[in-house]
C-alpha cells in the first residue's frame, strides 16, 4: 500500500518534514536528489520555489511544479523518522 501523506511543511537547507496517516514523522533532505537530478536544481535557482512545496489530491506525492515531485514512498522510505 502506497503511504498517504498527512502533512508536509517545508524546512530551511532544503529539509521537509512529512507527517503519514499512520503516525511516522520523517525529515526528508532534497538536496540529494537536487544533486542528481537536473530538474530539482531549480529548487535551489528561484528564490522561493522550494517554498511553494504543495501535496496532491490524492496525498501520495508533493510537489513543486509540473516537473518537480516526490512520491509519498520514496519520501517514507529514505526519510529519517523524528
Amino acid at each position: 500500500m502506497i503511504p498517504k501523506i498527512k502533512a508536509v511543511t517545508p524546512l530551511p537547507d532544503f529539509f521537509l518534514r512529512v507527517f503519514f496517516d499512520d503516525g511516522k514523522s520523517v525529515l526528508y533532505d532534497v538536496k540529494e536528489d537536487m544533486e542528481q537530478i537536473e530538474g530539482y536544481r531549480d529548487l535551489r535557482s528561484i528564490t522561493g520555489l522550494f517554498n511553494q512545496v504543495q501535496l496532491d489530491q490524492s496525498r501520495t506525492c508533493v510537489f513543486w511544479n509540473d516537473r518537480i515531485d516526490l512520491p509519498s514512498d520514496t519520501i517514507y522510505e529514505y526519510g529519517r523518522v523524528q
